[in-house]
């Protein structure tokens, strides 16, 4: 799931590495492309067929775009679910809410401009 992914980015974003591979999902890929719009990684690319796929992720090596911290808010164990009038900026505007809706996975500013709420998956920042 995105648990793993997310934390991979970071230790190698920590490591100083350019690009990771992932086992592709489809959960994982979104949740990629919220992140890669926002500016959180550098490209995303799919590669391979059938049960060999993968996902290419670059790394953002820019003091804007690091990763410095990640907290999931919804696990296997929990699941949390906010409606569009309770989703606040993360640490002042400065980080990101990620979020599984009716209209697939979407930033937070993105879903409360849309009046969308749903389940919060993670803050990153």
């Amino acid at each position: 799931m995105y648990h793993d992914v997310l934390t991979k980015i970071k230790n190698a974003q920590a490591a100083g590495k350019k690009a990771i591979k992932v086992p592709y999902s489809a959960m994982d890929a979104n949740v990629l492309e919220v992140l890669l719009k926002k500016g959180y990684i550098s490209r995303l690319e799919r590669k391979g067929k059938g049960y060999k796929r993968i996902l290419a992720v670059g790394i953002n090596d820019t003091e804007h775009g690091s990763i410095r911290g990640l907290k999931f808010l919804s696990k296997s164990s929990r699941r949390l679910y906010v409606g569009y009038k309770e989703l606040h900026p993360v640490r002042q505007g400065y980080g990101l809410a990620v979020l599984s809706t009716s209209k697939g996975i979407l930033a937070g500013d993105e879903a409360r401009k849309s009046k969308i709420g749903g389940e919060i998956l993670f803050q990153i920042w």
